[in-house]
């Protein structure tokens, strides 16, 4: 089959700005931020953190009650944000196509948290013997696919993608491959979390990568390029395109936000959290090869900066590395200081605001980046043909698994980049410009005893050093002191008989 044109010609979102593709744009244009102090129903120990809630989304009046409550949240946000990109490409009003071969991708890193927890919760702490009769399906990590495809009767290919911060673009970037090939005219493509259940929280705070806040603080606690940043904030959200062979768009006439043009992906094949800029500048550059555009046609990079100390660093090096003298001259900006961290969704979010940034000519800005980096900030100026309502200059010059999609305008005359990184694997969706998204942890040091301990520094990661060097263990074999006693107490039938 031959290579084919991608449209971009329906966009659907939920986020903790907007409860619509649009209002969520204009909220992020505006500089509003949908972070907040999140408390924890039912929560065994206090516990409060900044969080990116969805507060004004209702599940039962988007989808219907009977519909929502078949539904874990993570769901209900990717159906309702793909019922939105669905009718938005105008599919809704021809219902008796042929879609046997139209198909859906979908990414989640935690699929139904809540679903599960709420589970443990009634096993576990009310001694339940007996759950909900959906507990399973509400739960698993392909629910959401599932859902879409019955929704709207896509009999082609209908696949999950779970890679942790990547899920979402790898999902957009198969989902590209398959009508690029002709395998399939029509994919639905994007991604949905609800990862604020106790439990997950907790593990993140384990890590020791989630920022701290309070009620006054917790709004701009996403602190991406700043220097004060202290880790990621994390949130729900969903989000889908649809994307579309581009011939076939013109013939019924929809509306083309942008064109796909190109998708990279890498693996850094060393390690399950540590951040590698050569992982990141190999899948910008294969999503530039793939597109077969130059780092001079690169316009906007919506950047993946999650506000952990060492993963934005390692973007910015991997940006570098990649674009070399270009990228003193891009935009770039990072949308999670509004939005937080929605892992495995970000990916889908951060593409379909990039695409509405080339359809519109306005870029979404870093809240508070440009007072901490000293960047270079303007209000409603033009750069090539994009108009920058609010956006930093990278030039800051320190900055984990990426993989990137390249997509252009309606009428090519600027480019922008999505890029979707993670700790095992990572894509990057990109439309008429590069959008980088990645979280990046330094991994754990043993220390004395048992317990590990996390170090951070702002020095670029160039090389393959992490720190100093482990203390070389003690010499001879380590045995646990109560092994000798257990040992000795053998049981009566295994002692040896007497002689």
């Amino acid at each position: 089959m031959s290579a084919r044109r991608v449209a971009v010609t329906g966009l659907g979102m939920v986020s903790p700005v907007g409860t619509s593709a649009p209002a969520s744009f204009q909220a992020l244009l505006e500089g509003r931020s949908g972070l907040q102090l999140l408390e924890p129903a039912e929560a065994p120990h206090p516990l409060a953190v900044p969080a990116g809630v969805c507060a004004d989304f209702d599940a039962g009046a988007a989808l219907g009650k009977p519909r929502a409550a078949t539904m874990d949240r993570y769901s209900q946000l990717g159906v309702a944000a793909a019922l939105e990109a669905w009718r938005d490409a105008g599919l809704a009003e021809a219902p008796g196509e042929d879609r046997s071969q139209w198909g859906v991708a979908w990414g989640t890193g935690m699929g139904g948290a809540l679903t599960f927890e709420r589970g443990y919760r009634e096993v576990y702490a009310a001694g339940r013997e007996r759950l909900a009769p959906l507990t399973v399906v509400q739960a698993m990590n392909n629910a959401c696919a599932s859902h879409l495809a019955i929704q709207f009767g896509l009999g082609g290919s209908c696949a999950t993608y779970s890679v942790a911060c990547a899920s979402a673009a790898m999902a957009i970037g198969e989902a590209f491959r398959r009508v690029r090939s002709g395998a399939a005219p029509v994919m639905l493509a994007g991604g949905s979390e609800a990862p604020l259940a106790y439990g997950v929280i907790r593990a993140w705070l384990a890590l020791q990568v989630l920022a701290p806040g309070d009620a006054a603080s917790a709004a701009s606690a996403g602190k991406p390029f700043q220097r004060q940043r202290a880790g990621l904030v994390l949130a729900e959200g969903g989000a889908a395109l649809v994307l579309e062979d581009w011939a076939r768009a013109e013939q019924r006439g929809a509306r083309i936000y942008a064109e796909l043009a190109g998708f990279g992906e890498s693996s850094d094949h060393a390690n399950l959290v540590r951040p590698s800029r050569d992982g990141q500048a190999r899948a910008v550059r294969a999503a530039l090869a793939d597109a077969r555009l130059a780092p001079a046609d690169l316009d906007y990079v919506n950047a993946h900066a999650t506000g952990t100390r060492e993963g934005d660093a390692v973007e910015i090096a991997a940006l570098r590395a990649a674009l070399g003298e270009r990228l003193p001259q891009l935009h770039v900006s990072s949308t999670k200081s509004s939005l937080g961290h929605p892992l495995g969704a970000a990916g889908a979010l951060e593409a379909a605001i990039t695409v509405l940034a080339l359809h519109t000519g306005d870029l979404p800005p870093t809240l508070g980046a440009a007072e901490a980096l000293g960047l270079a900030q303007a209000t409603g100026c033009r750069s090539a043909s994009l108009k920058g309502v609010s956006w930093i200059r990278s030039s800051w010059s320190r900055a984990t698994m990426a993989a990137p999609l390249v997509c252009l305008p309606r009428a090519p005359s600027a480019s922008a980049w999505v890029w979707s990184t993670s700790m095992a694997s990572s894509p990057v969706p990109s439309t008429v410009s590069v959008i980088i998204n990645s979280i990046s942890v330094k991994p754990p040091r043993p220390r004395r005893g048992s317990r590990l301990r996390f170090s951070w520094s702002t020095r670029p990661l160039l090389d393959s050093s992490c720190g100093p060097a482990r203390r070389p263990a003690a010499p001879g074999p380590r045995r646990n002191p109560a092994s000798r006693s257990i040992r000795r107490r053998r049981h009566p039938r295994l002692r040896r008989p007497p002689r």
